[in-house]
């Protein structure tokens, strides 16, 4: 690609659909695991700020303020879009286009009343075994579970063992969302692999802030 070519920012959003029905807050947890990880690979950390302030500024239908970023970062576009970039030095960076737009089959979030429904596993049903979790934290553990429990069930054993509340944890093996309805056999975690947890806490107890 000539970096000479640089073409003003398209106004049309890329229309993409997931490969299973996405809810805001698995959207919004995919891009945030982009933003934390992508500048740790390649490229220059303000250059990747800026593509995200342009990003947020372009989702939100605000092209002038998206464009005034891209320009002022010296950031050159051969196709007028956010898929694919450069800096002035000629670094490359691939924008995913769940960070532009939301997929064509988002679903709502289902609120706390479907894991009410969900049947209590009998009492020692299933073997024991230990799963390996990644809390978005940066805490690493291993949760005693049995192989009968449904994901609901594992989330309130987190809840137990470390005092995350059931409705914001957010499960997710390879990429992929956990079902509270789904049973750990069902899943087919192969040993010692980890399953990644996104936190999504409340303060507890902020403190005031005094005027």
């Amino acid at each position: 690609v000539a970096l000479g070519r640089n073409q003003p920012l398209k106004k049309e959003k890329p229309k993409w659909k997931s490969d299973y029905p996405m809810t805001d807050g698995q959207l919004r947890s995919k891009r945030d695991e982009f933003w934390d990880t992508a500048p740790a690979f390649e490229g220059r950390k303000e250059i990747w700020d800026a593509l995200k302030a342009a990003a947020h500024a372009f989702e939100s239908n605000d092209h002038e303020l998206a464009q005034a970023i891209i320009d002022g970062a010296n950031i050159t576009l051969p196709h007028g879009a956010l898929t694919e970039c450069y800096d002035e030095l000629g670094n490359r960076y691939q924008l995913p286009v769940y960070c532009l737009a939301p997929p064509i089959n988002m679903i709502e979030e289902k609120g706390d009343l479907e894991t009410l429904d969900i049947p209590e596993p009998p009492p020692n049903s299933g073997h024991e075994c230990q799963l390996r979790l990644r809390l978005s934290t940066g805490k690493d553990l291993r949760l005693q579970v049995r192989s009968m429990d449904t994901v609901y069930h594992m989330k309130r054993r987190l809840h137990a063992a470390e005092g995350v509340e059931p409705g914001s944890q957010r499960w997710f093996f390879s990429g992929r969302p956990l079902a509270d309805k789904m049973k750990l056999e069902e899943l087919k975690i192969p040993k010692d692999y980890v399953v990644q947890v996104i936190v999504s806490q409340p303060l507890v107890n902020p403190t005031p802030v005094e005027n």
